[in-house]
């Protein structure tokens, strides 16, 4: 709700307002009962512009003055949010004369940068979201931390994890060990120099160095 405080200020007022100004309010202006008899009633009994879907959700268009066109202020979860959001259409299309669902929309609601559709729907969603439910924004909140808290375990998954087999050769290195043990020592080396195998050589050495006397 904070952003409603910079509407609140009397230099903010919109719509040409006074403070003796009466303010048209639809709760003092009852709507005519709906000629279609044969389709169910979908329009919020008191809010002037507003319309219930069958999702539960409220829907929000205006008349332009003069015209068979209508501008479509879009879809709210709140009745209040598409009140607040008729409110600033009217004041913007018809100024003083303009019927409002609430008696304060006269001052604390912005004024479109011009009577454009598209300004009027920019300020008229920027109002709306202003009057969401506070179980609505805790709620946002909540799925936002959930959302950040996944993420930052998706990343720290990533950048911790090392595929050990992978970077060291693991698989190839242990069955190289298993086979390296199952096969039989490789034999001496041997040596064929006068025909003598190194062990003679070593055995006529020994007996000729204890056949001398002294």
């Amino acid at each position: 709700m904070d952003s409603l405080s910079s509407w609140s200020s009397p230099e903010s007022r919109v719509g040409n307002f006074s403070d003796e100004d009466v303010v048209l309010l639809a709760s003092s202006n009852p709507k005519k009962r709906a000629g279609r008899k044969k389709f169910r009633e979908t329009r919020h009994p008191v809010y002037r512009g507003v319309r219930r879907r069958d999702s539960g959700k409220w829907v929000c268009e205006v008349r332009e003055p003069n015209k068979k066109s209508r501008i479509w202020l879009g879809t709210f979860p709140t009745a209040e949010m598409a009140a607040r959001a008729h409110d600033v259409a009217a004041i913007a299309l018809k100024g003083r004369l303009a019927c409002l669902n609430f008696a304060d929309s006269s001052w604390r609601l912005p004024l479109p940068a011009s009577t454009d559709p598209k300004d009027i729907q920019k300020a008229a969603a920027e109002a709306a979201e202003a009057f969401r439910p506070e179980k609505d924004l805790r709620r946002g909140d909540d799925k936002m931390d959930e959302e950040e808290a996944a993420e930052r375990t998706t990343m720290s998954d990533d950048v911790f994890f090392m595929d050990e087999e992978a970077v060291f050769g693991m698989p190839r290195l242990l069955t190289n060990m298993a086979e390296g043990m199952l096969l039989p020592p490789p034999p001496p080396p041997q040596s064929n120099c006068g025909g003598y195998e190194e062990d003679d050589v070593e055995s006529n050495a020994d007996v000729s160095l204890w056949s001398y006397s002294v």
